[in-house]
């Protein structure tokens, strides 16, 4: 049957627009809109049908991703004047993290496997910069990530059951496969925030993996959260799959003010 279909085909009554609007039935749109550009170049190179088939499926693929891409990044939530995590410098510290170990974690196997990560040291020294390059390099590998900072995750915990815009950011928290909560230790809670923030934990345990970057040592923790108990379980959960990173130095923020303005 399918050979009497390319046998009754009369090629010269075949247009653009035809194929284009067949394969926007099939909801190929990307492969649409580029189709004259594919069908010039196929006639360029002298493209086999399959050569061309191939090239027509991979476009819609790319398109696909590229949109699912930004669609990702806008829902992540990052803060302002993003920086690539090729622009960080762990030379620059004095101890910490070593390029050897940021190649490694680029690789994305920890977030493949659930594991967290903990990035603790003083201010200035660039962890919210290496915990969101690498949320934008998840990003670009097609993973679904999003971030806060602890101050903001309190106040949507807070407000989740009464605020439907808060309760529609949880949804998505929820959701995601990287989590980056920023600066945790910062701002004291209280004694229900930190509960609250338990079960989010909780919620999120072994399902999604997370990235903090702390002021605070671990040890520190349960001053923050004002329950020595209920911190104990918490880092339970955090440092069950964890790599921890404590960051030493002069303050990177300092040195380098254009990457932070």
């Amino acid at each position: 049957m399918n050979r009497e279909i390319l046998k009754s085909m009369d090629t010269g009554r075949i247009t653009v627009e035809r194929l284009s609007s067949l394969l926007q039935t099939f909801a190929l749109k990307h492969a649409a809109r580029a189709l004259p550009d594919l069908l010039e170049t196929a006639d360029l190179q002298n493209a086999s049908s399959r050569q061309f088939l191939l090239a027509v499926l991979e476009t819609e693929v790319k398109g696909r991703n590229e949109r699912r891409r930004k669609r990702n990044y806008s829902a992540a939530h990052f803060p302002p004047n993003v920086r690539p995590l090729e622009e960080f410098n762990p030379e620059e510290l004095e101890s910490g993290i070593t390029q050897a170990q940021i190649d490694k974690l680029k690789d994305l196997s920890w977030l493949d496997n659930g594991a967290n990560l903990v990035i603790a040291g003083p201010p200035g020294l660039g962890k919210t910069m290496v915990a969101v390059g690498l949320g934008l390099h998840a990003v670009n590998n097609g993973y679904a990530v999003c971030f806060e900072k602890m101050v903001n995750l309190v106040k949507i915990l807070d407000t989740a059951e009464t605020e439907r815009t808060a309760g529609f950011r949880l949804k998505n928290l929820k959701k995601a496969q990287l989590l980056i909560i920023d600066e945790i230790g910062y701002t004291p809670i209280t004694r229900s925030q930190a509960n609250r923030f338990f079960t989010f934990i909780s919620d999120t345990y072994e399902t999604s993996s997370i990235i903090f970057t702390t002021n605070k040592e671990i040890m520190d923790w349960a001053e923050m959260m004002g329950d020595p108990v209920l911190t104990t379980a918490l880092l339970d959960r955090i440092l069950h799959h964890a790599n921890c990173y404590s960051f030493r130095g002069d303050s990177y923020r300092l040195k380098h003010p254009e990457i932070f303005s």
